[in-house]
């Protein structure tokens, strides 16, 4: 099937257009800054207008991943960045879609729409917090713009933190535990919903082609962990010994020092896939130590074996 990649040019997309062309599908990624690819097409786009690039959308699958990072300090001007990055281009899409009907659309979004979720299990029948403005925020706006957009079928996939190599999540915890900084952050109590990188490509294949997959789907492994379990299972992957905790005043000063949010450490949510669970899709890396261990300590990346 053709498949277009809504800013496909990042980290992620890359991945996911290199699996998706691995498969057989033929990928075009639209981004602003086309070049020449021998495994796929790049389409030149604006993220705001509609233009010639409209056409591909013609019969085909839309996975819109475009948006500006999100690991960045969380001042008004970041929060308006983050969220015009991932509004106009989903109404740039919803637009042309409205005359080059896609057969599927998947809008990527993220379980950072729950807020500090604290305790509670959280599955896809939860609604989304008020705040705080920089990940509740900007994951409602960025949703309500994809919201009745002409298409055959929409599927909301709302990611865990994923975790893969030379990525800016796993290569931050991996840094601070081999510097002898990899205890606890804050209470450690905190969940932490994740997901190994083979399982997401894993799970796009699998909205692509499973007609049930729609509205809202949790892409998140099914064994959240708390914050200071997933520090020592870094420890003990890495070979690394005890450390200190990072209280979390040190963590808001840090984070003024690295540029960050640091209620990306500071909260968490205890998110569950159960949509995927009831349609019986099998987690290739379904433990956190499992998982860890194949990123950080095998040579070459793994191929996703889950169920698709």
């Amino acid at each position: 099937m053709k498949i277009v990649l809504a800013g496909g040019s990042g980290a992620l997309g890359r991945r996911i257009a290199a699996d998706l062309t691995a498969a057989g599908h033929e990928v075009v990624v639209l981004t602003r800054s086309p070049r020449e690819s021998g495994a796929y097409r790049q389409v030149g786009w604006d993220g705001v207008t509609v233009g010639p690039w409209a056409t591909e959308l013609a019969g085909a699958v839309l996975i819109n991943l475009a948006g500006a990072i999100v690991d960045r300090r969380p001042t008004a001007s970041a929060v308006e960045l983050l969220t015009r990055s991932r509004v106009e281009p989903t109404r740039a899409l919803a637009e042309a879609a409205t005359a080059a009907l896609p057969a599927v659309w998947v809008q990527m979004s993220t379980l950072a729409i729950y807020g500090d979720g604290g305790e509670r299990i959280i599955d896809e029948t939860a609604a989304p917090a008020e705040g705080p403005p920089q990940m509740a925020g900007v994951a409602r706006a960025w949703e309500a713009a994809a919201e009745d957009a002409p298409a055959g079928r929409q599927v909301i996939l709302r990611t865990a933190v994923v975790l893969d190599r030379d990525t800016p999540a796993l290569d931050r915890l991996a840094g601070l535990t081999r510097w002898g900084l990899g205890g606890r952050i804050g209470t450690g109590r905190q969940w932490v919903s994740w997901l190994h990188i083979a399982d997401l490509l894993a799970i796009i294949r699998r909205c692509l082609s499973d007609p049930e997959m729609t509205g809202v789907v949790h892409a998140t492994s099914p064994n959240p962990v708390r914050n200071a379990d997933l520090m020592a299972a870094l420890r003990r992957t890495m070979r690394r010994p005890a450390a200190p905790p990072t209280p979390a005043a040190l963590v808001r000063v840090g984070s003024l020092l690295l540029r960050t949010d640091p209620a990306l450490a500071l909260t968490g949510r205890r998110c569950v896939p159960t949509r995927l669970r009831d349609a019986g899709f099998a987690f290739a890396y379904p433990d956190l130590p499992h998982a860890l261990e194949d990123l950080l300590t095998r040579r070459t990346p793994s191929r996703s074996t889950a169920a698709d």
